[in-house]
């Protein structure tokens, strides 16, 4: 199958056409042209502000398979990744049983094969992520785990955490943490300030985070290795990788689109589909993120999608499961909310996590296979449950306006388009 992309601006720094607009033609998934030259194709897409750039990368998201299937399954977590634009998606290990063996990788490899999203799947640092004894993590990246993270699990324990930074360093595999001290945050449903203490909410304090962070810079100073902070929310957490880097550590870490689209004073109060983990903080540290992001301190923006039944949300606040879903609404959240020019929140979604995780570059150049996604990144649009493709509707962007459209996706020569 042909199929041409007609008058495409190129958001790609890697390639020759960077920032240029230019016809694409893609066979039998290869890119055969770029240029001026329109050409004959059995698809033609073209579109008002078309854009094209490598793939997008996301760095978190979860698949309730094995095991919690009605939340989200892999087959219905490819079509959302594609309809936002996402090739390629890093796999929570959460599931049940845990990934954490040769057999649980390999499942996923072998699922990917034939969706249009490849599935990269993570594995778990320590047994049943309950953060005490290591995987066999040699043999989990000899078999295709791409990283190592307990996930929705943040390691509590220094010696774990040393001992993993330690283990990895033959290999040269990146440890994945999301920054979190469990014992300051127990029962915390919101941020921990003024608006908590009017709902009369137990709050989560940024604090927690930050003490996190703090250790776990000073265990890689110690140590060495490669660390990745998930889902960073305090403007203190941001400075102190800042200057970690500032230092020379290798450190990087990521934001969740959505960090800064509300606030605690913004959310819809008791409404379960604004409750995340970390949650919606304060706006001091809702700009000390953008500013992250724009300086760079800030490496990827991810989904954090993480799907939840009805049975799950349709409960009072204190007793609902943190998280929403994501991936189709990711990179148009990001878009709105976020402040950044758009050549730098592409490459928080293409060149920085392929860099965390060690893949090869995606280049739109002559011959190389087309890994590609299509937006238009002004477009406005309304999201509606009744489009989404996951097998979960929790999400507080249902209904509200947007700026920024995925069209499709072209990768593995499956050619996705959203209606």
């Amino acid at each position: 199958m042909k199929v041409l992309l007609q008058a495409a601006t190129i958001y790609n720094p890697n390639s020759e056409y960077h920032l240029q607009q230019q016809n694409i033609l893609i066979e039998q998934g290869t890119i055969t042209y770029i240029g001026p030259e329109a050409k004959e194709a059995d698809k033609t897409v073209a579109a008002n502000g078309l854009c094209v750039s490598a793939g997008w990368v996301d760095l978190q998201a979860f698949t309730g398979e094995p095991g919690l299937e009605h939340k989200e399954d892999l087959e219905s977590l490819a079509l959302a990744a594609a309809a936002g634009g996402f090739t390629e998606v890093l796999l929570l290990p959460n599931t049940e049983p845990v990934v954490q063996t040769k057999g649980a990788i390999n499942f996923i490899k072998s699922k990917s094969l034939s969706l249009p999203v490849t599935l990269l799947p993570a594995a778990a640092i320590t047994v049943n992520a309950e953060g005490k004894d290591l995987t066999e993590m040699i043999d989990l990246h000899q078999s295709g785990a791409v990283a190592f993270t307990d996930g929705t699990s943040p390691l509590q324990g220094a010696d774990v955490l040393l001992k993993a930074l330690q283990y990895m360093q033959p290999f040269n595999a990146v440890l994945m943490n999301r920054p979190e001290h469990r014992r300051l945050t127990e029962n915390g449903q919101m941020h921990e300030g003024e608006a908590s203490t009017r709902l009369g909410m137990k709050g989560i304090p940024a604090l927690a985070e930050e003490v996190t962070v703090v250790r776990d810079l000073q265990l890689l100073r110690y140590a060495g290795g490669k660390l990745h902070f998930s889902l960073i929310s305090t403007g203190a957490a941001v400075e102190a990788i800042r200057k970690a880097k500032a230092e020379g550590l290798q450190v990087t870490c990521d934001v969740a689109s959505y960090q800064v689209a509300f606030t605690d004073e913004t959310i819809e109060p008791f409404d379960t589909n604004y409750k995340v983990t970390p949650p919606f903080r304060s706006e001091a540290d809702a700009a000390a993120i953008k500013e992250g992001l724009l300086d760079g301190t800030i490496d990827a923006v991810v989904s954090a999608h993480m799907p939840q039944d009805v049975e799950a949300k349709k409960l009072e606040f204190d007793l609902a499961e943190f998280g929403i879903i994501n991936l189709e609404t990711a990179f148009a959240v990001a878009n709105t909310s976020m402040e950044l020019p758009l050549e730098v929140l592409i490459e928080k979604l293409t060149t920085n996590p392929r860099r965390i995780l060690g893949l090869p570059e995606a280049i739109l150049k002559v011959g190389e296979a087309a890994n590609l996604t299509l937006f238009s990144p002004e477009q406005v649009w309304v999201s509606a449950v009744e489009q989404s493709k996951s097998k979960s509707h929790n999400s507080p962007f249902f209904g509200r306006e947007l700026k920024g459209k995925v069209l499709g996706t072209i990768h593995k020569g499956q050619l996705v388009l959203n209606d």
